[in-house]
């Protein structure tokens, strides 16, 4: 595998062009596209990748932050250019038309997927979905509904700078806010490694979800939960549902067992009293409020890195593609690269990092039950390595 990455922060130009240069010089198979909305939409970005990767694919998104070898980045755009020994990988789209189209559009991105690749069959997949007005647990469920649960879901929920508003992602040419993108991955010639980790605390009361629908909580022990949620952020209630990325829910079963999910708030809805979360929730179960202190995040950050440097080669280059939360950002605030450093270290010189931060995480988890089964995670810095 031969990576090479470059970043820009300034307009697209002449100068751009001359510095994708040394990327273009390895005939790359894939790059990956993490920007800013402003540098994601801008026209000039595609036609440079037209330009300079003719014969690869790119996908990508729009991002809260990019990350890269140098750290955390706001309005850049991070390309990572990558060839590999054998590449035995597809990319795939498929148009959006909103949360009620989340499961299904997971079945109908999965059905472009599942055919095989010259015999091998489909190992795993790498997926950008749009961030705002989805439900990711949905449209996960309909992805292993038709690629078989035996399949790996990594990935992430596009950002747009903790705005919750627009968010878009990227594939072969094509910026759109109507797409969901995935890259399927076949045989055993492209591996993937995974860890994640979150790092939040839990406090305050446990509270039974009395009324919920999918994704949309309605009432905690009888009440509206916005009622409930505003008593509890006192005066960072007036900033919902921004202030909502640091005080997310811990996701906790009938028996008041945890899960080791998390959940953010996407939104707030006064006329019913309703919370809109990232993902789905089940009546019956248990949600506690959570937050977090810088260095715990970054203890988090740097356990993901150790789950997943165990399943990788440690001397042959491999990409790290690191997906973390935009509620751990927000936290963190100028001491964000933290949580970058600690991953690199754990990685060492053989690792190139790429990454953005997001509105929802995909990757596999463990359970109480010890089953792994992919999930979306908030929350959470996950970390997929590909080496070959």
């Amino acid at each position: 595998m031969e990576i090479r990455q470059a970043q820009f922060a300034a307009a697209f130009d002449a100068a751009s062009s001359a510095a994708l240069a040394p990327l273009a010089l390895i005939n790359p198979h894939l790059v990956l596209v993490f920007g800013s909305v402003s540098r994601l939409t801008d026209p000039r970005l595609c036609a440079l990748l037209r330009s300079r990767f003719a014969d690869a694919h790119h996908a990508g998104c729009s991002t809260a932050g990019e990350i890269s070898a140098n750290g955390v980045a706001d309005d850049s755009v991070v390309m990572t250019a990558i060839r590999f020994k054998d590449p035995a990988f597809r990319v795939a789209s498929v148009e959006y038309s909103g949360m009620a189209d989340s499961q299904v559009a997971g079945e109908r991105l999965a059905t472009q997927l599942a055919s095989e690749w010259a015999g091998a069959k489909l190992n795993a997949i790498l997926v950008f979905a749009q961030g705002v007005n989805i439900n990711g647990s949905a449209l996960i469920d309909g992805i292993a509904a038709v690629a078989g649960a035996e399949v790996t879901l990594v990935g992430g929920l596009a950002g747009d700078g903790g705005q919750f508003t627009h968010t878009w992602t990227l594939c072969d040419g094509t910026v759109s806010d109507k797409h969901v993108v995935g890259i399927g991955f076949y045989g055993d010639a492209i591996r993937l490694a995974h860890g994640s980790f979150g790092g939040w605390q839990p406090f305050g009361a446990t509270r039974l979800i009395t009324r919920a629908s999918a994704n949309v909580l309605y009432e905690l022990d009888g009440e509206p939960a916005l009622e409930i949620y505003r008593r509890y952020l006192g005066d960072y209630a007036r900033d919902l549902p921004g202030s909502g990325l640091l005080f997310p829910f811990a996701m906790l079963g009938a028996d008041h067992s945890e899960t080791g999910l998390i959940r953010t708030i996407l939104g707030i809805n006064e006329a019913n009293g309703s919370l809109t979360l990232a993902g789905d929730i089940a009546e019956g179960n248990y949600l506690r409020l959570m937050t977090a202190s810088n260095d715990a995040l970054v203890n988090g950050a740097e356990a993901a890195a150790q789950a997943a440097r165990k399943k990788i080669k440690k001397d042959a280059p491999y990409l790290a593609l690191l997906v973390s939360c935009v509620g751990r950002k927000l936290v963190m605030g100028d001491r964000v690269d933290e949580e970058i450093e600690a991953v690199a270290q754990v990685f060492g010189p053989h690792a190139q990092i790429t990454g953005f931060y997001s509105n929802g995480e995909i990757s596999p988890y463990a359970g109480a039950t010890g089953v792994i089964s992919c999930q979306l995670h908030n929350q959470t810095m996950t970390i997929t390595c590909l080496s070959d």
